[in-house]
Formats: C-alpha cells, structure tokens, sequence
C-alpha cells in the first residue's frame, strides 16, 4: 500500500501533480489531494462518464492539497484505483470482485453495469436544479440495500477475508461507505453496539455547497439514534 501512483502508471507524472508521492493508501483513504473530476468548471457543460474523459479532466486541475495533508472526497481516487486493478490482474475488476466477493456472499442483487440490470427496476436520481433523470448514466456499481447491508456486516466480522487479510485492510480503511455521485447518495455503516447496518439511499443530490449531504448526515443520524434508542428499551 505504500506503492505510489507513479509506480503504476509513471505515463501520469507531471500530468497529476505530486503523482510520486501518492501512495495507494492515500487514494483509499481520499487524502491523496487528487481532485475530484465532478470539480471541473466544465463538467456539467458534457458530463462524462467514468473513463478517460473523467480523467482528463482531473488531470486538469491542480492538486486539492499535498498528498497525506488532508481529507478530500474525491472520486478520481476509486478511477484510478479500478485502473490500477485490472492493471496488476490483467483482467477486468469487475470480474474478480464477482468471482471473490458476490459470488462468495450471494449478492445477486450488486451489479457493475446498467448492461446487467432491468433500467425500470433503478431508482431515479436527480440534481437541484434540473429536471433530468441520472438513472440511465454509467457512474459505476449499483446495488440493493440488503447487499449492501450483507457486504459491510461480512467485512466487519471477517468471514469475507483470508487469514491475515483483514489486519492489512483494518489498518487503512474503516468499514463502512458514504458515496457522492450525480444524482444519488449514500452512507452505510454497521454499528456493532447494536449489531445492525444502517443504510440510507438518498436520490437527489447537489453539489453547490454540500446542502443536500449536509441534511443526509443529520437524518442518518437521528435515524441511528431513534434505532439505538428502540433496541436499549427491548433490553
């Protein structure tokens, strides 16, 4: 985890600043201060998927900050880091995240590809101030709440890692996930005190600001107090 971008891919030095600097744990943990593609002033002007387009347009823009100085949400570092997968296997990601983990745990519900699903059965999203509708837009795995809930519950107690495994990944990343992309939200956590995962999917987001994160974060967390609260009176 200590590797830096530049000895993946040293095409990308001087192209992404400080590339000899960022370590894959610092992607994984977003303080790497690579800046956030959905930053660029003329993102909304064509939106591009998650590719090379997307990329460009990070390279773009100067570092949010030195590498390891900082948090920054950004998701160049997931672009990057699904690059750097299928670089080192040789083969796509996504099939190796199928073949070791959805397989494994039964979610036949988490898919990577709009291709793989009935689009009637995805869940509309929508930014402030627009009228379209995100749902038809690559912008990488969906998934149901329940695999979700399956997945972060395996991670936290282990049963989904080899022997050693989760020591390594313990020591950089914490268990849970809070996702920002066009359109949709999310935050998932699992709460061992109460031995339950949370989850909340939000369908409308807007980027000017935080608000509509801000007010997700609020209502998480009175959902996981009224929760707490409900499961000390049963005891």
């Amino acid at each position: 985890m200590d590797k830096t971008l530049a000895d993946y891919f040293p095409e990308l030095v001087g192209r992404i600043e400080n590339a000899d600097k960022i370590t894959l744990s610092m992607m994984v943990q977003h303080r790497s201060g690579i800046p956030n593609f959905i930053d660029h002033p003329d993102y909304w002007k064509n939106r591009p998927n998650f590719n090379n387009e997307a990329l460009e347009l990070a390279i773009e823009m100067p570092a949010s900050f030195k590498p390891g100085e900082d948090y920054g949400y950004s998701n160049t570092n997931y672009l990057l880091l699904s690059r750097l997968i299928d670089k080192v296997l040789g083969y796509s990601h996504h099939l190796y995240i199928k073949e070791e983990i959805l397989i494994l745990l039964n979610l036949n519900h988490t898919h990577s590809s709009l291709s793989e699903v009935v689009i009637d059965d995805v869940m509309s999203g929508y930014y402030v101030g627009t009228e379209e509708d995100f749902k038809t837009e690559e912008q990488g795995m969906l998934a149901t709440a329940e695999d979700v809930g399956i997945l972060l519950r395996a991670l936290n107690d282990g049963s989904l890692f080899n022997e050693g495994e989760q020591d390594i990944y313990s020591s950089i990343y914490v268990y849970e996930h809070t996702g920002l992309v066009v359109g949709y939200q999310s935050i998932a956590k699992y709460y061992k005190d109460i031995d339950t995962v949370i989850i909340q999917f939000t369908n409308t987001t807007n980027f000017d600001g935080d608000y509509t994160w801000n007010t997700s974060e609020i209502v998480y967390s009175r959902i996981v107090k009224i929760l707490k609260r409900k499961v000390t009176k049963q005891h």
